[in-house]
C-alpha cells in the first residue's frame, strides 16, 4: 500500500508541472488539465516518493513535479513492478503500461546537476476506470493475472511502405490473426528498413512496454537493404531459432523459394522477437504453423507456466 505525496499537472507542454491538491482522473484520457492527457499509452507518469528523496540526497533541491511526474507516491518501488500492474486508488484504476522513457533532449534538472530519474524511474500507465485523486489518498498494487493474455507488437519493415508508395498488408494481416488468437496488441509500426530505427524500437518493446512477443514482418532476403535478422541478433540476448527453423522447413514444404530466407527469432529478457515473411499470404501461413504452440513458450518466458517434459 502506497500514500500520495504529490499531484502535478502542466497545462502546457515543454513546462515544468507544478502541484495541485487533487485532480480528476479522465478514463482513456489522463488527468484532467494536464497537457501530457490522450488516447495513448503514456497518459499518467507516476514517480516513487523515495526515488526523489533519495535524489535529494544528493545535495538536489528539486520539487515535485520537477521530473515531468503526475502523481508522486511513498511506499510504492514503481520500477520494480511488471507492466500490466494496476493501481486501485477510491473509484480510479490505473494500469501501468512502460517502465521508463527515452529522453531526446535533456531537462532542466539534467542540465543543472547531470542526472534525471525519469527515465529509468518513472512509470506510466493509462486511466481503466476514473474517479477524483487527492494528496494523502492511499494506492493500492493489483498484480496481473497469471492468465492474463499475452501482450504483442507487430514492426513492418518497407522502405516503400514507410514512403507511402506501397500499403502494408502483412502488419495488419498479422494484427488480425494474433488477435484472433487472444493476443493483446499493443503497437503496431512502420519503419524504413534501417538497422538503427528497427533496434531502437525493439528494444523501447522489450525493456519499457514489456511486450511478452514483438513479430516483425519484411527485411529478411537478400537485398541490401533487408537488415530485420541483423538488427533483431544484436538486439537479443539468446537465440531460439528452433521458431525461426520451423517456420522454414513448413514454408519449404509449399515452396522451394522459402530457402532464401534468413530470418531468426530470439529472446531479450522476457520478449520474444520472432521475423515474419514479407508477404502477407506467407504470414499467414507461418502463424498459422506456429501458434498453436507459441503460447506454452511464451508462458515459460513470462514465468506463469513451468516447463513440461515428455513422458512418450
Amino acid at each position: 500500500m502506497g500514500k500520495i505525496i504529490g499531484i502535478c499537472i502542466s497545462e502546457k507542454r515543454g513546462t515544468q508541472k507544478h502541484e495541485i491538491p487533487q485532480v480528476k482522473m479522465i478514463k482513456d484520457w489522463g488527468l484532467e488539465g494536464d497537457a501530457h492527457g490522450g488516447k495513448w499509452h503514456r497518459q499518467v507518469s507516476l514517480l516513487s516518493y523515495d526515488k526523489i528523496q533519495e535524489f535529494r540526497a544528493r545535495g538536489a533541491e528539486v520539487a515535485l513535479g520537477a521530473f515531468g511526474e503526475n502523481i508522486i507516491v511513498e511506499g510504492i518501488d514503481f520500477r520494480s513492478l511488471p507492466v500490466g500492474s494496476r493501481f486501485r486508488v477510491g473509484d480510479v484504476l490505473l494500469e501501468m503500461t512502460q517502465i521508463g522513457k527515452e529522453c531526446h533532449s535533456h531537462c532542466e534538472i539534467y542540465k543543472k546537476v547531470g542526472d534525471c530519474i525519469m527515465p529509468r524511474e518513472g512509470v506510466f500507465a493509462e486511466v481503466i476506470e476514473e474517479g477524483s485523486l487527492k494528496v494523502g489518498d492511499e494506492m493500492e498494487v493489483i498484480l496481473p493475472d497469471a492468465d492474463r493474455p499475452f501482450t504483442a507488437a507487430v514492426i513492418t519493415l518497407s522502405d516503400k511502405g514507410f514512403a507511402g508508395e506501397r500499403e502494408d498488408k502483412s502488419g495488419p494481416a498479422i494484427v488480425d490473426l494474433i488477435t484472433e488468437a487472444g493476443y493483446d496488441v499493443k503497437e503496431t509500426i512502420l519503419l524504413p528498413d534501417e538497422k538503427f530505427g528497427l533496434k531502437s524500437q525493439l528494444i523501447r518493446l522489450a525493456d519499457q512496454r514489456q511486450v511478452n512477443v514483438i513479430f516483425t514482418t519484411g527485411g529478411t532476403g537478400f537485398s541490401e537493404r533487408d537488415i530485420t535478422p541483423e538488427a533483431t541478433i544484436e538486439v537479443c540476448d539468446r537465440m531460439a531459432n528452433g521458431i525461426a527453423n520451423s517456420i522454414l522447413y513448413y514454408s519449404l514444404s509449399i515452396t522451394p523459394r522459402a530457402m532464401l530466407s534468413r530470418a531468426v527469432s530470439g529472446i531479450r529478457k522476457k520478449t520474444l522477437i520472432i521475423n515474419l515473411p514479407g508477404s502477407p499470404k506467407a504470414v499467414k501461413e507461418a502463424l498459422d504453423f506456429i501458434l498453436p504452440s507459441l503460447g506454452h513458450g511464451l508462458g515459460i518466458l513470462r514465468g506463469t507456466e513451468g516447463e513440461c517434459a515428455r513422458t512418450n
